[in-house]
Parts: C-alpha cells; sequence; structure tokens
C-alpha cells in the first residue's frame, strides 16, 4: 500500500473542494440565506450524491482492469485529456466570483438535502471527473481496485465535506471577504487551472 499516493490524493482534493465551482458557491449563498445549518444540509446532499458517483466507477473502471489494461490506459489517457480541457474552461472563464443572494428560494433542510443529491447525481460531468480523477490513484497491488476506489471515494467525500462545511459555517465572513478582496477570484481561477494541469500530467506520466 503507498500511502503518500493516498495524501497525494487528499491534497489533490482539497485544492479542488477550495476552488469556486457551481456546489460550494451553491452552498455558500443558502448559508448566507438561510443559515448555517441549511447550508450543511446542502453540503450533506451533496457528498451523499458522490457515493453514486463513486459506486458506478468502483465496478465498471473495475471490470475493464481486470480484462483488458489497454482500455484502462485508454481510460486515463482520455481521463487526462478531459482534465486539460476543464483547465483550457476555467482559463477562458472571468475571474470575478459572483455570489448572489437576489431571489434565493427559502427551503427546508430536508428540500436543501435533496437538492444537493439531484444536484450530484444527474451532473454527468461529476462521473466523468472521477472517472478521470480516480484511477491513477489507486494505491496498492494487494486489495481489490473496487475497495481501492471506495477508499478514495471516502477520502474524497470526508476531505470535500470538511472544507464544504467549513464554506457553510463561515458563510458570511467569506462573502464579506470575497467583496474586499477582488483578487482572490483570480489567485482562484489560477489554482484551479494549475491542479487539473498537474493532475492530467501525473495521470499521464
Amino acid at each position: 500500500m503507498n500511502i503518500e499516493i493516498l495524501f497525494s490524493f487528499v491534497f489533490a482534493t482539497s485544492l479542488l473542494a477550495i476552488s469556486p465551482g457551481p456546489d460550494n458557491i451553491f452552498v455558500l449563498t443558502q448559508s448566507i440565506v438561510n443559515g448555517k445549518k441549511y447550508g450543511l444540509a446542502t453540503v450533506i446532499g451533496l457528498m451523499s450524491g458522490c457515493v453514486i458517483h463513486t459506486t458506478l466507477v468502483a465496478f465498471g473502471v473495475s471490470a475493464i482492469i481486470k480484462n483488458n489494461e489497454s482500455i484502462f490506459f485508454i481510460i486515463k489517457l482520455l481521463g487526462a485529456i478531459y482534465l486539460l480541457y476543464l483547465a483550457f474552461q476555467v482559463f477562458k472563464s472571468k475571474a470575478e466570483i459572483m455570489i448572489s443572494t437576489d431571489n434565493v428560494e427559502k427551503k427546508t433542510t430536508l428540500q436543501l438535502f435533496k437538492t444537493g443529491f439531484l444536484m450530484n447525481v444527474l451532473n454527468p460531468k461529476v462521473t466523468i471527473f472521477f472517472l478521470a480523477f480516480f484511477p491513477r490513484f489507486l494505491f496498492s497491488d494487494e486489495l481489490s481496485s473496487v475497495l481501492q476506489f471506495y477508499v478514495l471515494g471516502g477520502l474524497f467525500i470526508l476531505t470535500s465535506f470538511v472544507i464544504f462545511s467549513s464554506i457553510a459555517f463561515l458563510g458570511g465572513t467569506l462573502s464579506e471577504y470575497i467583496k474586499r478582496h477582488k483578487n482572490v477570484g483570480l489567485y482562484l481561477k489560477w489554482l484551479q487551472i494549475i491542479v487539473f494541469v498537474a493532475i492530467a500530467i501525473f495521470i499521464l506520466i
């Protein structure tokens, strides 16, 4: 078992979770408008959805690994290309972080849990990202690939949960900080680009 690979995975996941995207911005706005526990309900919904994607990738990719190493290499190659595509999309996007609380509907914690869950499960880009991200971080020659994917999924969920929950609890503070420091969006934009490119290179090497 290669513990260094797991540490690398957690580090990369942390950087991705910190980088602004639809999910953490949604958590932030719900926390500001409805309150911390509502933001947390959204986070739990989002993380629950990740279990579904982990299962799809675990059993799908594991079957491919057992049957054909060449196809597995193609998956990793396509994964690297996809990550480079994401880096390019971020590069083209604006650096500003837009936090709009106008017309944000008040919802119950259960409604926000369901919203977070469906946002994640029904987003095919999440499965594609998991497919691109997870295979390169398999960390053991002894453990089954299915179990390794679930370990990686658990670490991804735990790491993201800690960071997203922090966003929910610090919603008001983070919102004010982002409004006062206009360069934050630029820094986080380039952080995303560097992370995506670095992981793509890691996959190829």
